[in-house]
């Protein structure tokens, strides 16, 4: 049975990728996925606030969380397996732990979508409608880049084997819950930047998994954090510019 945890985590996050896409469809494309998935496929992929409510946005920001979370903490998923030898089922103890991690943070998501859409300040797509709303967001994750928190986050993830050993007597269960609080810690305010990329924009997903996984490469990743942040507060600076 060796490999088949890392077979059963890849595709969970390609399934959510699938998902992703499909939701992203114009509707006219998705006629046609009803003949393969039946009347489900078809409310699921109803993802404006006012029509799908609030547990569906939920489910859709938790789809979004198993895509693009679950591949940039893989190194601590190898890192931990490595440790283990201990089969598969406490391997996905540590992943569930991760995982409602991000669970939480699909609520909070979903709330914040809801209210903002109900506030005019983004579209039923999720895409900011508030040059204000777009170059605060961009701000706060530019300015978050050069926090101490940011720093003490990507620490953790960027050297595995030196948490696992820190916490390793607490069980599979507390270090998944643990490396989804750092992992958290890392990326929540460039997840929130969906709201400016578009919250069904598969590109932006995309882009920002790419991000987040490099960035938590140790050698790579320190020399990305810092001008991501120039970045993001010149895009925020431009925003004020052309929009105020």
């Amino acid at each position: 049975m060796t490999g088949v945890h890392w077979l059963a985590l890849f595709g969970l996050i390609a399934a959510a990728w699938g998902l992703l896409y499909a939701m992203a469809l114009p509707e006219d494309l998705r006629a046609g996925a009803v003949l393969y998935g039946g009347d489900f496929l078809a409310s699921l992929c109803i993802v404006t606030p006012d029509a799908a409510g609030f547990w569906r946005i939920t489910l859709m920001w938790a789809l979004m969380s198993a895509a693009m979370m679950a591949p940039t903490a893989l190194p601590a998923f190898a890192t931990y397996d490595d440790l283990s030898h201990t089969g598969q089922t406490r391997f996905g103890l540590l992943v569930a732990g991760y995982m409602v991690v991000w669970l939480g943070f699909s609520l909070l998501a979903a709330g914040a979508q809801m209210a903002l859409f109900q506030a005019g300040l983004i579209s039923a797509f999720g895409d900011s409608r508030s040059g204000a709303l777009s170059a605060t967001l961009l701000a706060v994750a530019g300015l978050y880049q050069f926090s101490p928190a940011k720093e003490a986050c990507l620490s953790k993830c960027r050297r595995p084997l030196s948490f696992f050993m820190q916490y390793w007597d607490e069980g599979a269960w507390r270090n998944g819950v643990r490396l989804g609080l750092v992992c958290l810690g890392c990326c929540w305010a460039l997840m929130m930047l969906a709201f400016v990329g578009g919250v069904m924009n598969i590109a932006f997903m995309g882009l920002a998994t790419l991000i987040m996984v490099l960035e938590k490469l140790p050698d790579l990743g320190r020399w990305l954090t810092r001008p991501l942040g120039v970045a993001l507060l010149a895009g925020a600076a431009w925003v004020l510019l052309t929009t105020l």
